[in-house]
């Protein structure tokens, strides 16, 4: 089975570096899809169950703490390694992150050696 790794940011530019980031995964056999908004994110979290997903906090129509916390919380899709990515790395948002249950908090701008080691920690490759 494949791997899925989900990208959420509605800035197009920075949907584009991490995919860029993480091309060489594809040669593993992973698979990737975006999402620019919260609401498409869900969607494509409870259609497609993505192993991992970088999710942008600040986003339209529903922002990424509030995605996360509906997959932990209320779909209790525990299986999905959500990584919380924002422009915000104060404590307070940090603590915000752990209460709804994302698995790592990274702020941007990210390092990407860091993004590339820790999706491959996570989907085990």
């Amino acid at each position: 089975m494949s791997k899925k790794i989900l990208i959420v940011d509605d800035e197009a530019h920075i949907r584009m570096l991490i995919e860029q980031t993480l091309e060489d995964l594809e040669d593993e056999g992973v698979e990737f899809l975006t999402a620019d908004n919260g609401e498409s994110a869900l969607e494509v979290i409870t259609t497609e169950k993505p192993n991992l997903v970088f999710l942008d906090v600040m986003m339209p129509k529903m922002n990424g703490m509030e995605v996360c916390s509906r997959v932990k919380k209320q779909l209790l899709m525990d299986d999905v390694f959500i990584i919380l990515l924002t422009a915000k790395g104060q404590e307070l948002d940090r603590q915000k992150g752990q209460e709804v249950g994302a698995n790592v908090y990274m702020t941007k701008p990210f390092d990407p050696e860091l993004l590339l080691s820790k999706a491959k920690e996570v989907l085990d490759l």
